[in-house]
């Protein structure tokens, strides 16, 4: 009997799947991520995996002896999330071989963003790569896959213009700002969160004039420190009810599991103002209640909200976008052979 074949597979959501309330669900924090990536040690069969885990997707990366295998994968993703297995039904996405290369080609690339040509998820990728790599959880398959994507997305940027004018959510949220108040210099801004995003969103603030930035972040030093580059003011997150009352824009981008500005925080804010209050969630896992966007004069946007705004932005960059799969596709097809021939001497 011939041993059944290595399969190379990803299963995962994403934004074009799964709506945010369930993205919600199925996002990753530590402890979840170290609990799947235990159950995937202990599954038969599984011999290399990869977890990306970013605001839009969380995509399992692997090498499966067997169709088998691949079974119990889902139920993993069920049990580990706490989401009903109907819940995910339609959510899911299954891909193998040949098709697992390309996609992560065109994520590696940031042409399967929410907001296409984002070089933000290139980095995430890559970050993926080197905690699964430190833990020996890849080997010669996964190793020779990501390390090509990282080369193709590299050439894309280099040999294409689809980085130029290149959108990232922060600025996408910063633009719309801007449209919204016109002239930012005498806006009150409050950034909270002083992780990566919420670096890039104070820095997006700064660039288009904005001079009254409070950061505030769960740590304050994080916060003095995002605070600095701007010129502004930090502020843990104790001291956000008063400032509520004070700002005009709140940018929120922490990674609380539950929500930073509640209903009631919001409603007691509006009640010591007169003027309106623009809200932007940048977290995944929402960090504001979506209940406040009922409150009279208060304006909330979330992560699809701003990548429907994005999409008015893609039009010139179709022809752009159209080249970059073409020479992923190419690059896809080099490639695929010597994987095929990697599962090979797996099995």
């Amino acid at each position: 009997m011939e041993p059944t074949p290595s399969v190379l597979f990803l299963l995962g959501a994403s934004h074009h799947t799964a709506p945010l309330a369930v993205r919600e669900k199925l996002a990753l924090d530590d402890a979840r991520a170290a609990a799947l990536a235990t159950r995937l040690q202990q599954t038969p069969g599984i011999s290399e995996f990869t977890l990306l885990n970013t605001c839009n997707r969380v995509e399992l990366y692997g090498v499966a002896g067997g169709e088998e295998s691949l079974a119990v994968l889902r139920a993993a993703f069920a049990e580990t999330t706490g989401c009903a297995p109907a819940e995910l039904d339609g959510v899911l996405h299954l891909r193998q071989h040949h098709d697992v290369v390309a996609h992560l080609f065109s994520v590696a690339a940031g042409l399967d963003s929410q907001i296409v040509g984002e070089t933000e998820v290139l980095g995430q990728v890559k970050t993926a790569y080197d905690k699964a790599l430190a833990r020996q959880w890849t080997g010669p398959v996964l190793n020779r896959v990501f390390q090509k994507a990282f080369q193709a997305a590299k050439h894309i940027r280099s040999h294409t213009r689809i980085g130029e004018g290149q959108i990232s959510v922060a600025n996408v949220a910063v633009d719309l700002a801007g449209k919204i108040f016109g002239d930012l210099a005498p806006v009150n801004v409050l950034v909270v969160g002083a992780g990566d995003i919420g670096l890039k969103t104070v820095q997006a603030f700064q660039s288009r004039g904005a001079k009254a930035i409070t950061v505030a972040s769960r740590t304050l030093s994080k916060a003095e420190e995002a605070a600095a580059s701007a010129g502004g003011w930090a502020a843990s997150l104790s001291d956000l009810p008063d400032i509520l009352a004070t700002a005009d824009i709140v940018a929120c981008s922490t990674a609380a599991p539950g929500f930073v500005l509640t209903h009631e925080m919001v409603t007691a804010a509006m009640q010591r103002r007169a003027r309106p209050l623009f809200l932007i969630d940048l977290a995944l896992p929402r960090d504001i209640d979506p209940a406040a966007a009922a409150i009279a004069n208060v304006f909330l946007y979330n992560l699809d909200d701003l990548a429907k705004i994005a999409e008015g932005n893609l039009a010139q960059r179709e022809a752009e976008i159209a080249r970059c799969r073409a020479i992923l596709a190419e690059r896809t097809a080099a490639l695929w052979p010597q994987v095929a021939q990697s599962l090979a001497r797996n099995s």
